[in-house]
């Protein structure tokens, strides 16, 4: 990188900084912060739950699959997660819409209380935290390493600078710095992304690259499937990824609560999974020509996107793509901040002091913002030790942990939310989330903690999901946990008289004892409900 490339790299810090700031002016309370006050457009919320979706990991890790592996890196990954969303389109987005708007909850976690107990909540609240911490800190890592190969920085270093400047603009300017950022990061990324397409068609054979370039290709490279990642691994994949993308990663869950409708909240993930069915075969291509233009160093190749970026594109354009791999980090990564801020300060802390039961607008939103700092200061602190034995590297931590873990997670909060699961209670879920886990350590490691080598990935990755859901399911038809109470919730996030639902209360979390959110919905609509907490109005 030369100066030129540094100015635009740090413009672009600037632009994402100043973005903050404004967004600042729209963070009034904690609904704010958190749900964009369920008035963010559905475009935007769209826009901004495909660029929350992936990372830096994209131009490491994957890159090293397409490298290695050629076109399975999108028929195994973008692929179903594109066809996860569309199913979630009508079958999820609506109904976490409603959490806001019919039960006027700040964090997609603060329902399962009352859905379940406060026992389900802590597990799932905590269980999810620390995996977050694990997922983000893969994230810094990877854009840490690209950033050490263009300007020789160390990675610690990287680290730091990424992780501060996230920090200033996700805790100023909440959800809605995030989904302004995330807009102006997939702008970025298309121009960034269209440089690097051409440019590597005009190496090759020009605009006739797109159809003659495979026979040029290694063997292999153009079958769907290849290596670890079969036809198993993509059914695991994909029945992983529908629960993953639409809302078991929290942040995800969050862009349809912030839109104004059930309706919105639709829109917005059809067009994200649009998003995912066409713009990472732009990014892919050039990666799938990588051996045809450069050589990787890395044994897992994850350096060959970095290696292309640098020998082929000018000095301007160079710091262009460098701002692409950054975008898609810092938008993980800050989304990912404010939903565990949102569950850390929602649905933890109330549980453990009564000081939070009460807070005070204002307290709330501090709390929030210092949350979101202690969560970005741990996933930055574990990000320097990623390569360690422990996690091993970049992809592993991505792709085993994250998928591996985030099924038993997201089973009892997602399906908790359809009416046909009604009668799977705390006992099923408390049950299949610590089979799950349970699971994924016995299939992963040995009980001295060394690493199995003898179980495929698709194995590793799917038979967690697979036990906590059978379980669920199995669970709550044997010792069916149904209960006018918990009845009342579901009916509210399932009812279909779906209009804007904006100025709605967002009551204080409170402990074991608060009453249901089914009757502080039922006040909501005009129906004699119990005792409320503290509010902080849109």
């Amino acid at each position: 990188m030369n100066s030129l490339d540094w100015v635009v790299l740090i413009g672009y810090f600037g632009v994402m900084i100043a973005i903050g700031l404004w967004s600042h002016k729209r963070v009034d309370n904690v609904s704010d912060f958190f749900t964009a006050g369920g008035k963010m457009p559905w475009w935007l919320s769209g826009i901004s739950h495909h660029m929350s979706g992936y990372s830096a990991v994209m131009f490491t890790g994957y890159a090293g699959i397409a490298y290695q592996y050629g076109v399975t890196s999108f028929v195994t990954w973008s692929l179903p997660i594109a066809i996860g969303i569309g199913i979630g389109a009508k079958l999820f987005a609506p109904r976490l819409n409603r959490l806001r708007s019919r039960l006027h909850v700040a964090s997609p976690l603060e329902y399962l209380k009352n859905r379940y107990n406060i026992q389900t909540q802590q597990a799932l609240a905590w269980s999810g935290l620390l995996l977050k911490i694990v997922d983000v800190g893969a994230k810094w890592a990877a854009i840490a390493t690209l950033l050490s190969v263009f300007t020789g920085i160390s990675l610690t270093q990287g680290i730091f600078i990424t992780g501060l400047i996230t920090a200033v603009y996700c805790t100023v300017g909440g959800l809605w710095a995030d989904a302004l950022t995330e807009l102006g990061q997939f702008v970025i990324q298309l121009f960034a992304g269209i440089a690097m397409l051409v440019t590597a068609m005009s190496k090759l054979d020009g605009f006739s690259t797109l159809w003659t370039v495979w026979d040029k290709l290694p063997e292999g490279h153009t079958d769907p499937t290849a290596g670890p990642y079969t036809v198993t691994f993509l059914l695991a994949y994909l029945f992983i990824k529908t629960f993953e993308y639409n809302g078991g990663m929290w942040n995800q869950a969050q862009r349809y609560m912030a839109t104004d409708s059930a309706a919105s909240a639709t829109r917005s993930a059809r067009l994200s999974a649009v998003l995912w069915l066409v713009w990472p075969t732009v990014l892919f291509f050039p990666m799938w020509c990588a051996p045809l233009l450069v050589h990787a160093q890395k044994p897992d190749a994850s350096d060959s996107y970095a290696l292309m970026t640098e020998q082929l594109l000018p000095h301007g354009l160079l710091g262009l793509v460098v701002v692409g791999f950054f975008s898609h980090t810092m938008a993980m990564c800050s989304s990912d901040a404010n939903a565990i801020s949102a569950v850390f300060t929602r649905d933890i802390a109330p549980v453990f002091s009564k000081a939070a039961r009460n807070w005070s607008a204002r307290a709330g939103l501090l709390a929030a913002r210092l949350s979101t700092l202690g969560f970005l200061g741990l996933s930055m602190a574990l990000a320097t030790q990623i390569n360690s034995p422990t996690f091993k590297d970049i992809i592993s931590v991505v792709i085993k942990w994250v998928a591996g873990l985030m099924g038993p997670i997201a089973i009892p909060f997602m399906l908790g939310l359809l009416r046909r699961f009604r009668k799977s209670g705390p006992t099923a879920a408390l049950t299949s989330w610590a089979a799950g886990l349970l699971a994924f350590f016995f299939t992963n490691y040995n009980f001295d903690g060394s690493v199995k080598t003898d179980v495929a990935l698709q194995y590793q990755v799917a038979l967690p999901l697979a036990i906590s859901l059978v379980l669920y399911v199995v669970i709550g038809f044997i010792k069916p946990e149904d209960t006018p109470e918990r009845d009342a919730i579901i009916e509210q996030i399932n009812t279909d008289d779906d209009g804007p639902a904006t100025g709605a209360t967002v009551p204080a979390q409170g402990g074991p004892e608060d009453v249901t959110l089914a009757k502080g919905a039922n006040r909501a609509n005009g129906v004699q409900g119990g005792r409320g907490g503290q509010g902080v109005t849109d």
